[in-house]
């Protein structure tokens, strides 16, 4: 992946797990030290403000501790680069709502995704050329924290600058895919111009009609305009899934999804945008079969296997690949109940075989 090589194919999926320190880190820990080659920490904020800011003293101490950890265990780190779309000044109204839970969690879901097209475009070009020249600086603050490699999420601004169901600007960052793909385009050069020899993998967020899932994002129709301006401008790997900003479990599918109920359930998505690339690809979505997986890579589908739910459920899931023990597997069943059921009811992503592990 640009000039970094992993030991193998498989990385842990930026993944929110609602954990304290302490408890995070030795999850992450734990699944360094199963084999994988590379994770890939979600939600790393461009932003000099907030929670686990980088430019914050306490925030970058946190990241660097946390890449020591890794690497101690031969494992590599990406930073995935973001800048929230949530409109915290429209939030403010549904407060009395949420407090007297006249607003449920699904209700809420949906409100603030009508305010991310508020945010999105009355965003002065200014203030977005300030947030797009902002992934440069966060970019150096992560590498100088440890990271080996930089992934710009697709979703979050990135992904609602690209979907025209928020993007109605009508200057250089709405209207044709072109104007769309900017806001995108600017956050990868800047991160290219900060940090030349650093890797920059792009989460490409795929939204899709007939049946609609996913609101940011581009659709599939797009990518042979959008993935090329993204090559273009410095990105030198794919990191390819389900576009958010709808149902969780769309994004998260369980077994009886009605419609990603397969494993590689995104795989038709990363065939589309092999057609315009010849840069690595990661997959993702309910990967967790060794046989499968090694399928996969042997037709060309991709190079990477990104697995979050499965490497939750057994960290070691490489090591015992790796020792010829892949009948003693705990397989990810899909089930949602503690990961993204904990993350729901705000108790932290954990597994229903925590217990045997």
């Amino acid at each position: 992946m640009g000039n970094v090589t992993l030991k193998n194919r498989i990385i842990f999926a930026p993944t929110t797990l609602g954990l304290k320190k302490e408890e995070y880190f030795k999850k992450i820990q734990e699944i360094a030290r199963g084999g994988s080659a590379m994770i890939i920490i979600g939600d790393v904020p461009v932003s000099k403000k907030g929670h686990l800011s980088l430019h914050q003293k306490a925030g970058f101490n946190y990241y660097k501790e946390l890449a020591d950890l890794v690497h101690k265990e031969n494992c590599l780190l990406s930073a995935q680069l973001h800048k929230s779309d949530s409109n915290f000044k429209g939030m403010i109204k549904y407060i009395p709502g949420i407090l007297t839970k006249k607003i449920t969690p699904n209700d809420l879901r949906k409100l603030l995704n009508d305010q991310v097209k508020v945010l999105i475009n009355e965003l002065p070009t200014s203030k977005v050329k300030e947030i797009t020249s902002s992934f440069g600086d966060a970019a150096k603050l992560a590498v100088k924290a440890g990271f080996d490699m930089i992934q710009i999420h697709g979703d979050r601004m990135c992904g609602s600058f690209s979907s025209t169901v928020f993007n109605q600007r009508t200057d250089e960052y709405g209207g044709s895919i072109e104007n769309r793909a900017r806001f995108a385009i600017e956050s990868i050069e800047a991160v290219h111009e900060a940090v030349p020899t650093v890797p920059i993998d792009y989460k490409l967020a795929i939204r899709q009609e007939n049946p609609h899932y996913g609101n940011a994002g581009v659709l599939l129709e797009e990518c042979s305009t959008f993935v090329p301006l993204l090559e273009k401008a410095g990105v030198t790997s794919f990191h390819i899934a389900l576009a958010n900003h709808s149902e969780l479990s769309d994004c998260i599918p369980p077994y009886n999804h009605p419609y990603f109920n397969q494993e590689g359930c995104f795989l038709p998505y990363v065939d589309e945008v092999r057609k315009y690339t010849k840069l690595p690809c990661a997959a993702v979505g309910g990967l967790v079969h060794p046989e499968f997986i090694e399928k996969s890579i042997s037709e060309d589908r991709f190079e990477l296997a990104a697995m979050s739910r499965q490497l939750i459920a057994d960290p070691n899931w490489v090591n015992k690949v790796i020792n010829n023990q892949a009948d003693q597997i705990h397989t990810c069943v899909r089930c949602n109940k503690k990961c993204l059921g904990g993350m729901q009811e705000h108790k932290g992503v954990h597994c229903i075989y925590e217990k045997e592990n």
